[in-house]
């Protein structure tokens, strides 16, 4: 990758000290292997121009690789590019292997260097025992050719120099001498038909001789000719005992898909590889009815997001459905099919529980991510939600490309396809919600501005961000959204932002749960241009120290804006098709709950924090004012939670990278609903919250740091729980101590309580039933979701002729809806806020029955009670 040292991309230093350099043998280049051996042959002579170099590879970049004239060509001379084989891996016996591949070197403009070279890299190793991450981060024993034209293995190269104006013949044969190989690489001029040399390496340890094999293309010089293809590949062929073959193994031309019913709708989003250029190409979803595949509907293939959509309308299978992605191309040896299968679920609307997976902030330092999927499937959840940050820009390496359009578009890709690699086999299966954050969009923080386009000119981070609006041009935004977002139910109101941005907002009812989900930053005031100027405002934290954020509670700003304001408003209110509970799904919470040591002004040092041992408490602390959290501005948020509450939803949210359960406080702490923000699955910014504790009160039994608080903004919260960073003797604990992890929602229809769990990675949920961190399982009533103290309480509503009907209460001295519910079953009696006259509305939204009550008044005695026939 990028960001190694060249001299690891020369050798392994655990290698070199065991090569040998011998006296080449003479003669020809026979194979090594006795009798007959199951091969690997590269296919890239059957397929047409592309920027893609088949489902059998993984390119690092997937920008850089391409298929041209039947060869897979570097496109770039650059550090550390390689194309790895998903299909073939060495193992770890003492068996012999070839491999073999034409090499035909195309940058004939850079200086000869030892530091330029192409060829094979042997025994790619990862961080983890997984192909994949060995063909992401994979080191090995590198071997080829150098741009002096001298063949090396490891650390060691010829004498000779062969000419590179013409294709040459690579060759590798291994053999095991006891616990160590013996290396032979040969260069044959394929003019001449001659060996034009060879180099032999002995005593390399068997150990170093297991993993991938990859073929690599390094140029370290930073030069002219960096945009100028490097090398091309053909006939790369694997084979011998040694070599182990799994073609399931395989990814793309169908990444993986995400899918959602809503109203007896169906849309599905497959990700698919680029192959928008193979002429003739077709994806169809197919569903599996009786015996036989049907096919139900064909799409186009996004050309810049490479992405299938499938809209099914109406979604008339009542029970779950298997359904496969099947795309067919034309290659050159005939039509080609290839499949991802899954199944559309059973939705869960007479179940008495359903259980919803929380996810956000997935950084790479665990990818694959192999035990995320393992121990989510012990939960069995009915759906999935991701809430942001799918990836970083720092995710496989390499940064990020921003232009030109194309390039930049294929940089998102590689990342999204890694997020797809770990968790496909979570949304396979069942529906999943996906929203993008500030990270997905090539963002350290975004205050959207209502979608205006902001200006690189002074840079690409703070003083970009700063301003509000995007960096990245609209045409790759909305293949973002597209991507992440375009199986969502259709938005509420679809009509674009600034630029010609589109937006996804929107509700979703599954399983008898509403879900509103927002697009926190879209719409919300860059902080630096709503504040003063003595502000001093830097990505989102004043670096005034004299300056009071909490005096200017009036500031001009929006949060949510005004499009999504009257969304959520009329969301709260609508308890149609079913809705039983609500959650509201956003990228963060709306309140800032962390803290950094007393006196910083920004959050860039967090990943260099200490982390504390377990039961110590930090102390010196103090709570911050990120602005990028929705604790800012403070009028918008109270002005959404005052509709949040107003139908008894649950906030769930991502992006904080420490997880947490709050109860929001507006007038008064806890008078509105709770909220939970996720761990993150992969955590690069550790933060955590240890506030200062003297003479405060915690909750009964529970640490220091939970109770009544004020954030950094002046907003009260009461916090339940918290899983800060701790040290846990766990490996990686760039992973484990970072308090990572995934969060379980169980809505109980039955009851009408929200149970939410926070799971750390490392806990089995099977073996370790009580694994959770600190303070989880924490169940809560949904009536507790308005905290707000009433005055009183109406007359006991008994309502004859509807099961579970809604209730809407109206204040009639100023008109206000107070708040709106399905009561859960026939009896109810209305908490309210004033000595006011009320307005009652009982409606059954099934049976299309409603009845009106007016000027009922708070009830003199607890037993008084009304009837009411709907």
């Amino acid at each position: 990758m990028r960001r190694r040292k060249a001299v690891k991309a020369i050798a392994l230093s655990t290698v070199s000290p065991y090569l040998l350099l011998r006296e080449p043998k003479k003669g020809g280049t026979a194979s090594i292997l006795p009798g007959q051996t199951s091969s690997f042959e590269s296919p890239w002579h059957q397929w047409p121009d592309m920027l893609w170099t088949g489902p059998e590879f993984w390119a690092n970049r997937l920008q850089d690789w391409q298929i041209k004239d039947g060869k897979a060509i570097c496109v770039v001379s650059d550090k550390n590019r390689s194309l790895h084989c998903l299909t073939c891996q060495l193992a770890e016996d003492s068996q012999p292997f070839e491999t073999t591949v034409l090499i035909d070197w195309l940058n004939h403009k850079t200086q000869p260097s030892a530091e330029n070279y192409a060829g094979f890299m042997l025994g790619g190793k990862g961080r983890f025992e997984d192909y994949r991450s060995a063909a992401v981060f994979g080191e090995g024993l590198n071997a080829g050719i150098n741009s002096e034209g001298k063949l090396f293995i490891g650390n060691v190269k010829s004498e000779r120099s062969i000419k590179l104006k013409e294709t040459i013949k690579l060759s590798i044969q291994a053999t095991a001498e006891g616990s160590h190989y013996t290396i032979r690489l040969m260069a044959l001029g394929i003019s001449t038909q001659k060996p034009a040399d060879e180099l032999v390496a002995a005593h390399i340890p068997l150990k170093d001789l297991s993993g991938n094999i990859a073929l690599i293309s390094h140029f370290s010089e930073e030069n002219e000719a960096a945009e100028q293809s490097s090398v091309a590949f053909a006939s790369w062929a694997i084979k011998g005992a040694k070599v182990k073959h799994n073609n399931n193994q395989k990814f793309g031309p169908i990444c993986f898909a995400q899918y959602i019913i809503q109203k007896k709708i169906l849309k599905l989003t497959a990700q698919l590889a680029p192959i928008e250029a193979i002429v003739g190409h077709k994806a169809t979803l197919q569903i599996k009815d009786g015996s036989q595949w049907r096919t139900l509907k064909e799409s186009p293939v996004d050309p810049l997001g490479r992405s299938a959509h499938f809209r099914v309308e109406p979604w008339s299978f009542s029970k779950k459905m298997p359904y496969r992605v099947r795309v067919e191309l034309p290659l050159k040896n005939g039509k080609q099919e290839y499949f991802f299968e899954g199944m559309i679920a059973q939705e869960p609307i007479d179940a008495a529980q359903v259980k919803m997976a929380v996810f956000s902030c997935n950084g790479d330092h665990g990818f694959p991510d192999s035990d995320v999927p393992l121990h989510v499937r012990e939960h069995k959840p009915d759906l999935a939600v991701f809430l942001g940050d799918q990836f970083y820009e720092s995710t496989g390496g390499f940064g990020i490309q921003t232009s030109p359009l194309e390039k930049s578009s294929l940089d998102y890709l590689r990342k999204w396809y890694m997020f797809g690699w770990s968790y496909r086999e979570i949304f396979r299966n069942i529906p999943s919600a996906c929203i993008p954050d500030d990270h997905d969009v090539y963002h350290g923080n975004v205050w959207g501005e209502g979608g205006k386009k902001a200006s690189t000119d002074q840079g690409w981070a703070y003083p970009a961000q700063d301003q509000g609006g995007y960096k990245m041009p609209p045409e790759w935004l909305n293949m973002v959204q597209r991507t992440q977002t375009s199986h969502l139910p259709d938005p509420y109101d679809p009509t674009p932002v600034e630029q010609g941005i589109g937006v996804y907002y929107t509700s979703w009812n599954y399983g008898g749960i509403s879900m509103a989900i927002l697009e926190d930053r879209k719409f919300k005031s860059a902080p630096r241009q709503a504040l003063p100027p003595e502000a001093k405002v830097v990505n989102g934290f004043i670096q005034n120290p004299d300056f009071n954020i909490k005096a200017h509670y009036n500031v001009e700003a929006e949060l949510l804006g005004r499009r999504q304001l009257k969304f959520l408003n009329e969301w709260a209110a609508d308890w149609r098709d079913g809705a039983e509970m609500k959650a509201v799904l956003s990228q963060t919470n709306f309140c800032t709950m962390a803290t950094l040591p007393k006196g910083s002004i920004i959050d860039s040092i967090v990943p260099r924090l200490p982390i504390p041992e377990p039961g110590e408490y930090v102390k010196g602390d103090a709570p911050t004012t990120d602005m990028d959290s929705n604790g800012w501005p403070q009028k918008g948020r109270d002005e959404a939670l005052k509709i949040i509450r107003k139908c008894f939803a649950l906030h769930i949210a991502g992006d904080q990278h420490v997880a947490g359960m709050v109860k929001y406080g507006i007038e008064d702490f806890g008078d509105a609903g709770y909220a939970f923000a996720g761990p993150p699955l992969n955590n690069i910014f550790p933060r955590r919250w240890w506030p200062p504790v003297e003479d405060h009160q915690p909750l009964p039994g529970q640490p220091a740091y939970t109770g009544n608080f004020h954030d950094g903004f002046g907003n009260k919260i009461t916090v339940l729980a918290v899983a800060n960073p701790r040290k846990t003797n766990l490996n990686p604990a760039i992973i484990y101590d970072r308090a990572t992890g995934y969060g379980i929602v169980t809505f109980n229809k039955k009851d009408r309580t929200m149970k939410i769990e926070c799971w750390p990675r490392s806990a089995d949920p099977q073996k370790t039933p009580g694994g959770q961190y600190q303070g989880w399982p924490i169940t809560v009533s949904q009536q507790e979701n308005y905290g707000r103290k009433g005055i009183g309480y109406l007359p006991t509503l008994r309502i004859q002729g509807a099961k579970n009907p809604v209730l809407k209460v109206v204040n009639e001295s100023n008109g206000e809806v107070e708040y709106t519910l399905r009561i859960n079953g026939n009896t109810f009696q209305p908490k309210v806020f004033s000595a006011s006259s009320y307005t009652v509305k009982i409606n059954d939204p099934e049976k299309g029955k409603e009845k009106i009550i007016t000027g009922i008044r708070v009830a003199k005695e607890n037993n008084e009670s009304l009837r009411i026939d709907l």
